[in-house]
């Protein structure tokens, strides 16, 4: 025993501070990762099906953009002909209507849900990060990925469209979707098929949204099912001069 403790002794001081230092270091890290880890696996375990949505979002966006390209110039050539078929120009105008209205350029209205998220109402508990209890972007990312899931057909937040070319950032107390800076509460409106918010709500991963969010951290999450819901058309702008009708290599 003496002996042990004449080595402890002989350790120098600033070993004995560095040891220390790395092992509240250790437990800082421990700590985090478990306060980090339901939102970690939930993001893990969804992200196969959520990028396939958005890549498949993303394929059928360039297809209708493409779409719109070819319609448009074929009317304009056929207007500016001599012998131009009015019953054919009218044809394609009512085809590249539909494909503006598929690529969310032209206002919805039907059955579907509206989904309201705030941030929590309570007091925040004095060791807790303040973000935490706050309607993030990453909130309304995975709420958006979620009705799409579960057979959204067309979706806005605060009267934003929501296309497969939106960013949801957090820009300070506001989220920034397309180029407009939203603020609490957010309203998701999206149409979809009669059984929409039964869908949603069957998701494991909206189900998993809602424990680690809702329960966990108090954020407000209220919905309504209605007849005539208004998805607005995107009034971004969109660059279609780089985007042309792929050639055809049929015979």
């Amino acid at each position: 025993m003496s002996a042990l403790l004449g080595r402890l002794r002989a350790i120098p001081s600033w070993q004995v501070t560095l040891g220390l230092a790395l092992l509240a270091l250790g437990f800082l890290v421990a700590a985090q990762f478990q306060s980090e880890g339901p939102r970690i696996r939930y993001t893990t375990q969804e992200r196969p099906p959520l990028v396939e949505t958005a890549l498949d979002l993303t394929r059928r966006q360039d297809q209708l953009k493409a779409r719109i390209i070819e319609l448009s110039d074929r009317i304009r050539e056929l207007e500016n002909s001599a012998a131009q078929d009015d019953e054919l120009v009218a044809s394609l105008d009512r085809q590249l209507t539909e494909v503006r209205t598929a690529a969310g350029l032209v206002e919805l209205v039907g059955p579907g849900v509206v989904l309201q998220i705030e941030d929590a109402s309570g007091p925040i508990p004095p060791d807790a990060a303040p973000g935490d209890y706050r309607v993030s972007a990453a909130d309304l990312r995975d709420l958006v990925s979620e009705l799409w899931l579960a057979g959204a057909e067309a979706i806005a937040v605060n009267g934003e469209r929501i296309t497969p070319t939106t960013a949801a950032i957090d820009i300070g107390s506001s989220i920034l979707v397309n180029s407009a800076y939203l603020a609490p509460p957010y309203q998701a409106s999206a149409i979809g098929p009669d059984d929409l918010y039964d869908r949603l709500t069957a998701s494991p991963g909206f189900v998993r949204l809602v424990q680690d969010r809702v329960d966990q951290f108090g954020l407000r999450l209220s919905f309504a099912v209605l007849e005539d819901v208004v998805v607005p058309a995107y009034s971004g702008t969109i660059r279609l001069v780089d985007l042309r009708a792929a050639a055809s290599n049929a015979p």
